[in-house]
Order: C-alpha cells, then sequence, then structure tokens
C-alpha cells in the first residue's frame, strides 16, 4: 500500500512539473503566436483588396470582435470590404480572408489558416484554386472549380465565403 502510494506522489509531482513548463511555454509564446497571426491578417487585407490604401475595422460587443473591414482608396472613398471567414475542410478548419466590392464581386482571397492533406488540401492555398474567386459574385461561386481530390477542402472555402458574405452584405444593408 505505501508502494502506491509513493507511485502515485511521483506520478502527480511529474504531472504538476510537465503543467507548470507547458504553461510558462504557452505565456512566452502565445503573445508572439497572435501578434504573427494578427501581421499576417494585416498583411493580407491589402493582397485581398489591392486598391484600397486605408481600412477601417468595424468591431462589434464588449470584446471589440472585428466583424469586417471597409476599405478605402487614396480619396477616403469606400471601395469595398474584407473579411475573415472559415469552414469546416477534411482535417481542419480552413480560414481566410476575402476582398468583397460593394456590388458583391469579389476582388480577391487569401487562405491564412489551414492544416489540410500535404499535396491535396493544401492545395487550395494555390493562385490555381484562389484566382478564380476574383470577379465572381459573392452569393453564387458557380464559376469556381474545385480542386480534384480535395472537394471537401474546395467547398469548405467556397461555403464559408458565401454564407460570411452573405451575413457582412446583411449588417451593410442594415448599416445604412
Amino acid at each position: 500500500m505505501r508502494e502506491m502510494a509513493r507511485y502515485g506522489f511521483t506520478l502527480a509531482l511529474i504531472c504538476l512539473v510537465a503543467a507548470g513548463l507547458l504553461a510558462a511555454v504557452n505565456a512566452l509564446t502565445g503573445p508572439k503566436i497572435l501578434a504573427a497571426a494578427a501581421a499576417e491578417e494585416q498583411a493580407g487585407l491589402s493582397q485581398v483588396m489591392p486598391l484600397a490604401d486605408k481600412f477601417t475595422a468595424v468591431k462589434q460587443g464588449t470584446d471589440e470582435t472585428v466583424l469586417y473591414y471597409k476599405a478605402f482608396d487614396r480619396q477616403d472613398k469606400l471601395i469595398g470590404f474584407v473579411f475573415k471567414s472559415g469552414g469546416k475542410g477534411y482535417s481542419s478548419v480552413i480560414q481566410s480572408l476575402t476582398g468583397m466590392f460593394p456590388d458583391g464581386k469579389i476582388s480577391g482571397i487569401k487562405i491564412i489558416s489551414l492544416n489540410e492533406t500535404p499535396g491535396l488540401g493544401m492545395r487550395v492555398t494555390e493562385e490555381q484554386f484562389t484566382g478564380q474567386f476574383k470577379g465572381q459574385n459573392s452569393m453564387d461561386l458557380a464559376g469556381v472549380q474545385a480542386i480534384t481530390g480535395a472537394t471537401i477542402s474546395s467547398y469548405a472555402v467556397m461555403d464559408s465565403v458565401m454564407q460570411k458574405a452573405k451575413e457582412i452584405k446583411e449588417l451593410i444593408k442594415n448599416d445604412k
């Protein structure tokens, strides 16, 4: 009985030390990871709406969650919107940034986060796929062809963009 108590105490001590080390590493790297993700998102804004000179975040709630960005040209004229969307792919959530003109046409799309199958699902990040979105109506992406062998990932991107575009259009309509 005494032997079991000693093993239990040893195991508890190992778990406590491991948990403490994980917490310390998370405390050190967490802010850097968040800062890198925010920097990538900011860089992506200009990539999906290249005509914009300035972006203004439209936020909601007490936690100041960004709903979408308004894109302005050099004369401070509204030229479009940029929004983040996410959909469940084959093995991960695929997050993308999409630029949309006021008429609902897509100016560009950039995949900002995914962990799909290398060689298949990861192909949704390629220009051959993302370039198809340019000029498409955000409510009907029938002109976008899914990637053979990565249809789940392809449709995850298309469906998430269409759904979020619909939500953003409602917000914009109600904002006027």
